[in-house]
């Protein structure tokens, strides 16, 4: 069986997953292997937020601050940043730094929702996803010229693809293959067992 995790490193509701899906993790059965896949949550843009969305999405972590108590937000990111509606840099940022060894891929998926969320910094810049990269000790010169490159950006596509084909219609979304045939799980934000009870 494989479990497939569909999240975007800028996704809030996934920063608020985040406990429950290490939980997951550590407590799966034996013969389950996990897959994260990109499911990219906005394109490239260089276009400032508008004012309706920046409230819109400031609303929705006060929300997840109620619903899922312990989930932590720096709201100043809405005054001392300027936020664009682009989520696909940071997922490059995944894919680049998992090209230099598949055991980066969390430290780094890690550093871009702590840059958002606690530390104020924009990871729809890349001098953001540079600095947090050499901080994970990565190559920078090649995480610069990996971030953006046109195999960085096919394969991003292929992830995004993925996720549909899946039928991820949301993020985070979970999917369950066994035997040939996918099946999304349901899942709660405070309880790993609500998943862990549909695989075992």
């Amino acid at each position: 069986m494989r479990l497939y995790y569909v999240h975007d490193p800028m996704c809030s509701w996934c920063w608020a997953f985040r406990s429950v899906w290490n939980e997951v993790v550590k407590r799966l059965p034996d013969g389950v292997v996990t897959q994260r896949v990109l499911g990219g949550l906005a394109p490239d843009s260089e276009v400032p937020m508008p004012a309706a969305m920046r409230s819109t999405i400031q609303e929705t972590w006060r929300r997840i601050q109620q619903v899922v108590p312990g989930t932590e937000f720096n709201f100043d990111f809405w005054t001392r940043c300027v936020p664009r509606r682009s989520t696909y840099p940071a997922c490059r940022a995944v894919i680049a730094a998992r090209r230099q060894g598949a055991s980066y891929e969390e430290p780094m998926i890690l550093a871009i929702q702590e840059a958002y969320y606690r530390e104020v910094r924009n990871p729809s810049d890349d001098e953001t996803l540079l600095d947090l990269a050499t901080r994970l000790g990565l190559d920078g010169e090649r995480f610069q010229s990996d971030l953006n490159s046109a195999e960085t950006q096919s394969l991003l596509r292929e992830q995004i693809g993925m996720s549909r084909k899946l039928g991820a219609d949301g993020l985070p979304s979970l999917i369950l293959e066994h035997n040939g045939l996918h099946r999304r799980l349901p899942y709660n934000y405070r309880d790993a067992g609500v998943i862990l009870e549909r695989i075992g």
